[in-house]
């Protein structure tokens, strides 16, 4: 199954209107057509999920409850999680800042608003992952969930002589099985990519969560170089983006053939 949780694009009228930022800067956050780049999926036999809702609206991709009590007028429910180091750095459940950190929001927002969309779009999301994951685990013996994401192509502070073209994160082999890992770390590799393994990227909070090789349930995340496939200013596909598709095409195609081997749950961990 794969997912792509970053790249909606529907901004409500209402968060517009009350954020800072102009419609441009505020899809810094944005996983832009990550969706359409895996859309190949579908032709695989393997279902694709995405959200419709942007990252810095509501970010699925984080605890239910990561909230930072300064954001807010109100007082924020007691099982909040308001220390977390997402929270700290401003991209939380309800996100804070954007990419580059840009404050979104131009006041404060009231609690209610949060819990709502919790309720309404985070719980549902998460209800419907764990839905479908559960019905290939039945069906197949296993489950393998591909987290797609997009990372940008620099970085301020970094040195991106280097950057690689793709990042993929196991959480250091605890979210997958290494021979999902190391297959397509070599399919990328013959396609002629640059991979990284964890660094900088080891994986959010769906691969944590949903990751569990030991009962046959794989996570792995996939972070794609923004710089292969889009003009980072301006929010337009380059040439290479059809190319670039078409790669992950075949990387896609020769992932769902690695089959079941040491994928399938270990007898003691099903027991």
């Amino acid at each position: 199954m794969f997912n792509s949780p970053h790249s909606g694009s529907r901004y409500p009228a209402s968060f517009l209107a009350a954020s800072r930022l102009d419609p441009q800067r505020i899809r810094r956050s944005e996983d832009a057509f990550v969706d359409e780049l895996f859309a190949s999926a579908l032709a695989h036999g393997a279902p694709l999920m995405r959200a419709n809702f942007p990252r810095a609206f509501l970010d699925v991709n984080r605890e239910p409850y990561e909230l930072d009590p300064k954001m807010f007028a109100g007082r924020l429910p007691s099982y909040a999680n308001i220390r977390s180091l997402r929270v700290a750095g401003g991209l939380g459940t309800i996100a804070r800042i954007v990419a580059e950190h840009e404050e979104i929001y131009a006041g404060p927002l009231d609690v209610d608003e949060a819990l709502q969309r919790i309720e309404r779009i985070y719980k549902p999301y998460h209800a419907t992952l764990r839905r479908w994951l559960a019905r290939q685990h039945v069906t197949f013996g296993y489950a393998v969930l591909i987290d797609c994401h997009s990372m940008p192509s620099l970085i301020r502070g970094m040195d991106n002589r280097n950057r690689p073209d793709f990042v993929l994160g196991d959480r250091y082999g605890t979210s997958c099985g290494a021979s999902l890992v190391d297959g397509a770390v070599e399919i990328l590799r013959s396609l002629g990519y640059a991979v990284a393994r964890n660094k900088p990227y080891a994986g959010g909070f769906i691969t944590e969560h949903y990751g569990r090789p030991g009962k046959g349930l794989h996570a792995l995340q996939v972070e794609i170089n923004r710089g292969l496939y889009m003009n980072e200013e301006t929010y337009e596909r380059t040439d290479q983006f059809d190319r670039l598709a078409r790669d992950l095409g075949l990387f896609v195609a020769e992932l769902t053939t690695l089959g079941g081997n040491g994928l399938r749950a270990e007898p003691l961990a099903a027991e």
